[in-house]
């Protein structure tokens, strides 16, 4: 039977099968149903890069694949969480017998529907039209969500939720998803708990430890955890959550070790291999490092999931390896993303601290230093963040090495130190990136001690009746050194004690002024740490 044109007349598909024979199958199926456009590809990897570039009404997505270490669940997992597919597409699995049961759990969290090898033309047609009749259900949902109203979204899908109305479940996953993005975070909290009560499902319990790490508890959150993982051991966004915590709590070794499990259980996610990669530079595991991120180059230079800061831990690790033909390379890798993005500042950077270390390969020592003064110059920019401050140490260590007076070393390693040193995790971060540079690595566990110095000062004479002088140290602090988190402690008390300062609403401001040119665009601050869990370097 033929629906050309009927309700799927308009829609766009795309087939996604490592197999020829199944893949035309399910075009020819599509087209029968009268789907206006099918496209095809035939390794996930390939269909990440197309579904990030043009949205699809239809996904239908094979669950295994021949020679992939990536099943179709990774797939959709990977899109999911990076934001990259459309609450509107209509995302299909098609598995074997075999991995029927993995394909129908994950079916009750977060996916659109499912079909079991053989099926008939009849049984996909009535799989998508369930699944766009819910969606025209929840479009009231989804358009607020289009239309960048997630406070209406959310409350939308918190009344359908206590009404138990028509995909009252599903609705619900999507609001919690946007309580945390709104940082109603007892909300969140609170309607995960409820989704447990009604009917225990695994992600609604991950989604009472996202509540807790969002709002700063990482003790209870680690329990949550660990209760989960000794549950679902085979459950990988737990491990990315445990992970963001450990790390948060500068446990390097402990947060690599946890990534690695996660990137073992999904060996074709791109974001899971650099976070490896990633943690294991940091935790001087060069050799690991240096073989998660090539291959991250190789599977996915051309992704926007891909970060170019692995690029950049690269090119340090092949400096020190006197490898000249592998530093080409990542510059050459580089610019790919720089011919796409010239004027993004980011990258910018990574190609200064690449010149740099040509500079220095060539033993162009003056060029060199001149350069690593540029970049140093940057520090003040309101943009200049962790991952900056990381790159912008680990070049004037590098130089350090070579026969070259840098007397303004101390100096620039003490405020990188004061702005950025203000956790655990980033102090970790940074002194990792010191390479054993002992001076350095001193002076940053001092800019350390400090920032928690008066911060706990701060406190002090907040709780002792003199909030204002809390406030004015803070101020004082955060303006001098530029670091984030006393700035926005500054605004933490002044709101918590506001009335018992005289003269609240000529502070407020003065910090508001901080806040934007330090704070929102930092990961250093106190939301982004807790947003972020202590794992993301930039804003």
């Amino acid at each position: 039977m033929s629906y050309a044109n009927g309700a799927f007349a308009k829609t766009q598909a795309l087939v996604i099968d490592s197999n020829a024979t199944s893949r035309s199958l399910m075009t020819a199926q599509l087209r029968e149903l009268g789907v206006g456009h099918v496209r095809q590809a035939t390794r996930t990897r390939d269909a990440r890069v197309i579904l990030e570039t043009q949205p699809y009404d239809i996904v239908l997505c094979d669950y295994y694949f021949d020679g992939s270490e990536t099943s179709g669940q990774d797939l959709l997992d990977e899109l999911r969480r990076e934001q990259l597919l459309p609450y509107s597409t209509v995302f299909v699995m098609v598995t074997g017998e075999a991995s029927y049961a993995k394909v129908a759990e994950a079916a009750e969290a977060a996916l659109d529907a499912y079909l079991v090898k053989p099926y008939t033309s009849a049984a996909l047609a009535d799989r998508l039209a369930s699944a766009r009749h819910r969606k025209h259900e929840l479009k009231d949902i989804f358009e607020a969500i289009d239309a960048k109203d997630f406070g209406k979204a959310a409350d939308l899908c918190l009344a359908r939720f206590e009404s138990r109305a028509a995909y009252w479940l599903y609705a619900a996953r999507i609001g919690a998803e946007l309580l945390l993005r709104l940082e109603r975070h007892d909300q969140a909290r609170e309607l995960y708990e409820a989704i447990i009560a009604a009917r225990t499902v695994p992600w609604a319990r991950l989604g009472v430890a996202r509540t807790e790490v969002a709002s700063g508890n990482l003790s209870a959150a680690r329990r949550t955890l660990q209760t989960l993982i000794g549950e679902m051991p085979d459950q990988a966004d737990s491990y990315d959550l445990m992970g963001r915590v450990q790390m948060d709590q500068g446990e390097i070794s402990a947060a690599l070790a946890t990534y690695r499990t996660a990137a073992n259980l999904t060996p074709g996610c791109l974001s899971r291999q650099q976070h490896c990669g990633t943690l294991a530079f940091y935790a001087g595991e060069r050799a690991e490092a240096l073989k998660m991120l090539e291959r991250s180059v190789a599977q996915g230079l051309k992704s926007k999931l891909f970060d170019f800061h692995s690029v950049a831990l690269i090119a340090l690790m092949r400096f020190d390896a006197k490898d000249s033909k592998g530093l080409k390379y990542t510059q050459d890798a580089l610019m790919l993303g720089m011919d796409r993005a010239p004027h993004d500042r980011r990258l910018q950077r990574f190609d200064l601290l690449m010149q740099g270390l040509r500079l220095l390969m060539d033993r162009r020592l003056a060029d060199a230093l001149a350069l690593a003064r540029r970049f140093a110059a940057m520090l003040p920019d309101e943009d200049f963040d962790l991952e900056s401050a990381s790159l912008l140490l680990a070049l004037w260590v590098r130089m350090s090495r070579q026969d070259i007076e840098l007397e303004e070393m101390a100096s620039m390693a003490q405020r990188l130190g004061l702005r950025f040193c203000s956790s655990k995790s980033a102090t970790e971060v940074m002194t990792s990136m010191s390479e054993g540079h002992e001076p350095t690595t001193q002076l940053l566990r001092d800019a350390h001690a400090r920032v928690f110095a008066v911060s706990e000062t701060a406190m002090r004479h907040a709780m002792r009746g003199d909030a204002r002088l809390g406030v004015m140290l803070l101020l004082d602090q955060g303006a001098q050194t530029m670091n984030a988190k006393l700035i926005d402690m500054a605004a933490l008390v002044l709101r918590r004690y506001r009335d018992r300062i005289d003269d609240p609403d000529v502070l407020e401001p003065r910090i508001l002024q901080l806040q934007d040119r330090y704070a929102r665009t930092s990961t250093q601050g106190l939301k982004a740490a807790r947003a972020a869990g202590g794992m993301a370097l930039r804003g």
